[in-house]
């Protein structure tokens, strides 16, 4: 019997945060906008009619930074341009028994790294519950599931990009799968949450006036002026992957009011942590009064 899926990749998540620290751990929780940028052959206009209908969509997506993931190997999808979450899809003939010999390898690998139990940061990075009670990144599929909001369909140069809100992936995440959100059906108001039952609670975010300054001056140095320029696929993804505008400070200030430090150093006064976002390198820190401050904005060289 088989014990494994193999998906191909139909798209990227493009986005703001290419790192794993400062990303919402739930969808939803800051409003970032990002793009998903469609491969061929799945990237046909027809493919996503009627798609524009809908507020939200599902996105079923891979854990890419996932270290386990990237301890399997070498074979193993993590850059734009595959076609398969796991191998090389176009192998000839003679090639396919040592597939099958290294697919079973990895099977096994994979299972002797199977964790059943994880401590989720809700619970302050301590207890343990186990796996399948979590959304821990930790998982035997590596797959991520995620409701965001539809922004807008764009077909541009014959390429299909979905711009989205919501979403809590890094940049460069595999998109395996879309579907749209039915309310009817999806939208369970009763439902128990356990451990996770309540938002997590915000925390209070300040900006030093340096900081604020430099963010201003990066973001006037990477302007550029729209008119007259024509609307490319790359130009929509620089926009979300690198160029800054006004209404990233906000952004920035949202990320780190949901508190992204390790539960076990939440304690830690005047200790200096640095955040990517975009091009630049965000650094705040805990001050006395439990707020946080953001003491720094520099341009990443």
């Amino acid at each position: 019997m088989k014990n494994h899926h193999h998906s191909p990749i139909i798209g990227y998540h493009r986005a703001p945060l290419s790192q794993k620290f400062g990303a919402p751990r739930q969808p939803n929780l800051v409003p970032l906008t990002s793009v998903i940028e469609m491969l061929p052959p799945y990237d046909t206009p027809a493919a996503f009619v009627g798609l524009d209908a809908f507020s939200h969509i599902w996105l079923s997506w891979q854990f890419h930074h996932n270290h386990l993931n990237k301890s399997n190997s070498a074979n193993t999808v993590k850059n734009a341009g595959s076609d398969d979450v796991t191998s090389n899809s176009n192998q000839d003939e003679s090639t396919h028994d040592s597939s099958t010999l290294n697919k079973s390898i990895r099977g096994k690998e994979l299972a002797s790294q199977f964790r059943p139990q994880v401590r989720p940061p809700r619970l302050g990075g301590n207890q343990k519950i186990g796996v399948f009670a979590s959304r821990s990144m930790y998982r035997p599929s590596a797959l991520g599931l995620s409701v965001v909001r539809l922004e807008r369909v764009d077909v541009v140069q014959g390429r299909v990009l979905l711009t989205i809100s919501g979403a809590d992936m890094v940049d460069g995440t595999p998109i395996i799968d879309i579907k749209p959100y039915v309310a009817y059906s999806d939208a369970l108001p009763d439902a128990k949450s356990g451990f996770a039952s309540d938002a997590p609670v915000l925390s209070d975010v300040l900006v030093a006036d340096a900081a604020h300054e430099q963010f201003m001056s990066i973001m006037t140095h990477q302007g550029y002026d729209k008119k007259g320029q024509d609307v490319s696929a790359q130009r929509l993804i620089d926009d979300v992957q690198s160029r800054l505008v006004g209404s990233d400070i906000e952004a920035i200030k949202a990320l780190i009011a949901q508190d992204p430090r390790p539960a076990y150093r939440r304690d830690q006064i005047n200790v200096p942590f640095v955040m990517r976002y975009k091009s630049v390198d965000v650094s705040f820190q805990l001050l006395p009064s439990e707020q946080l401050k953001v003491t720094s904005i520099a341009e990443v060289a």
